[in-house]
């Protein structure tokens, strides 16, 4: 009984020490009532009425004399079990209440800085809110005022500007509103005195070039003033379309340059360009008269002995950003895998006169397309075909093209002659005529030389506008700064059908022949 009582003390659980109490409590009230002794000296006590008390008396002492003895130890460790089960008991009680104290005072300090972490939190998310607002505020405050302040400064000047009233009316003058940019370099390009040498530089022409293509546009791209803001000026709008074209910068660079927004600068480089193409076109691009045309077969044949030749043509690629939509069709296969960098395109074919002028351009075909197809498209073959202008006549391209009816091309076969060599020098030297006008095309506006920021339906405006700008300085003789020679880089395939007339064919090896035999021929082969 000892260890199940110490068995249960140890667990120290309050169902156990209940029960362990009860039980011991429950012992200890039997033990009187079962104890033997108790009922052996019962009945020693009567017999000590019936017999002789006196001899019996003294043997019933000594026996009940032992079990008080043992009783009173029994009732002792009772008495200290039950006492160390109240004292566990007691202390189990004290401990609770301790560790309840305990618990609602960490749930206190928790749920406290939880509050004060939320009210925290909800400070300064006002305190955001608030300075956001005021900022909000700030900004349209300031762009009141500023427009406040310019309204009366502008209403003020008028009032006491003598020009600022009708003369009959009164009426002030107009109010403008604009952003306050430095147009400083413009400004200073703009004077009568500034350099000519820098003025050639930045714009690739002469002051007087410069004034010429300004009045020649004059009425296609001058804006009245509004009640807003002052019109932009058509020197202005002009020299921006310009250099922007002569260097190939970025918009944000030219609105710096210019003292003028992005936007304003590329809406103005598109009308310009434009009005270049629609106006400036007919008169400086155009296929040459009769008269002209016997003049440039004198010439062409002076340089290479091949007569009836009337223009040099080559097909050079420009690189564009890749379009949205058919995309394949723009990739440049040879460009990219020669740069190793994907590199997308389009074309410009374009035939030149003796001097390097253009006579004729077809912009736009995907970069994909070969040299012969591009030149199937476009509308110098459909006017050949129709037996209009190119009768009778050569134009010499290079060995990417098929040699038809009007074209002329070197021999492409392999083991040549020495007839055929010597042909082939003699189209190599008108074939340079149009090489060399595409190098100065593109190194005298740069912006053919790199990715353009214009969109693809807007780029044959500005290819075109630079193919005009390009015959205007070569007719006026701008010489170009030998710093920006550029050059060419177009590989030249050989067509899947490369000979396409037969009496071409035989014109060919005539030409050749007449070439040798009367000692015109090239002599670099030999």
């Amino acid at each position: 009984m000892s260890t199940t009582v110490h068995t249960f003390i140890s667990c120290k659980d309050p169902e156990s020490l209940s029960f362990v109490y009860t039980f011991l409590q429950t012992s200890f009230d039997q033990i009187d009532e079962n104890d033997p002794n108790n009922n052996i000296t019962t009945k020693n006590h009567s017999r000590q009425n019936n017999d002789d008390e006196s001899s019996n008396s003294n043997n019933q002492e000594g026996g009940g004399r032992t079990s008080n003895i043992k009783r009173n130890k029994k009732k002792k460790e009772l008495k200290a079990i039950l006492t160390s089960l109240l004292l566990v008991e007691q202390q189990e009680k004290l401990d609770q209440q301790h560790f309840n104290e305990v618990s609602k005072e960490e749930k206190k300090s928790l749920d406290t800085n939880h509050k004060n972490k939320t009210k925290a939190m909800l400070q300064y998310c006002s305190y955001m809110d608030d300075y956001y607002n005021q900022v909000q505020e700030s900004d349209h405050v300031k762009r009141k005022k500023t427009r406040s302040m310019a309204s009366t400064v502008a209403v003020a000047s008028a009032a006491v500007s003598e020009e600022g009233f009708d003369s009959k009316e009164g009426v002030p003058q107009r109010r403008l509103w604009v952003k306050d940019r430095s147009g400083a370099w413009w400004d200073e390009c703009n004077r009568f005195d500034f350099p000519e040498d820098e003025f050639r530089k930045a714009f690739r022409m002469g002051r007087s070039t410069f004034e010429l293509i300004c009045e020649e546009l004059n009425s296609a791209i001058v804006k009245e003033d509004t009640t807003l803001r002052n019109a932009i000026p058509v020197r202005q709008r002009v020299a921006v379309c310009l250099w922007r074209l002569a260097t190939g910068d970025p918009l944000r660079v030219v609105s710096k340059r210019f003292g003028l927004g992005i936007s304003t600068c590329h809406k103005l480089v598109l009308e310009v360009c434009t009005a270049i193409k629609s106006v400036l076109m007919p008169k400086y691009l155009q296929w040459p008269d009769e008269v002209f045309l016997r003049k440039m077969k004198g010439e062409f044949e002076s340089i290479s002995g091949i007569p009836n030749v009337v223009g040099s043509m080559y097909t050079s690629h420009v690189p564009i950003i890749a379009p949205k939509i058919s995309v394949g069709a723009y990739f440049n296969k040879r460009h990219t895998e020669r740069n190793q960098k994907t590199c997308y395109s389009i074309t410009i074919q374009g035939v030149v006169d003796p001097r390097g002028v253009f006579t004729d351009i077809c912009i736009g075909w995907p970069g994909s397309m070969p040299d012969d197809q591009v030149l199937e498209k476009s509308a110098l073959n459909q006017s050949a075909n129709n037996g209009g202008i190119l009768k009778g006549v050569w134009i010499v391209g290079g060995s990417s093209y098929p040699l038809m009816d009007w074209v002329m091309v070197p021999y492409t076969q392999k083991n040549l002659t020495w007839t055929q060599h010597g042909f082939n020098e003699k189209i190599g030297e008108i074939q340079m005529v149009a090489k060399d006008a595409f190098a100065r095309l593109k190194g005298r506006w740069c912006c053919l030389q790199k990715r353009t920021e214009v969109k693809l339906q807007d780029l044959p405006h500005v290819l075109g506008a630079c193919c005009v700008l390009h015959n205007i300085c070569e007719l006026r003789g701008e010489k170009m700064d030998p710093e920006l020679k550029f050059d060419l880089v177009d590989d030249e395939m050989v067509p899947e059908v490369a000979l396409r007339s037969l009496n071409s064919m035989n014109a060919r090896d005539a030409i050749a022949h007449n070439l040798l035999h009367h000692g015109l021929a090239g002599t670099s082969f030999v």
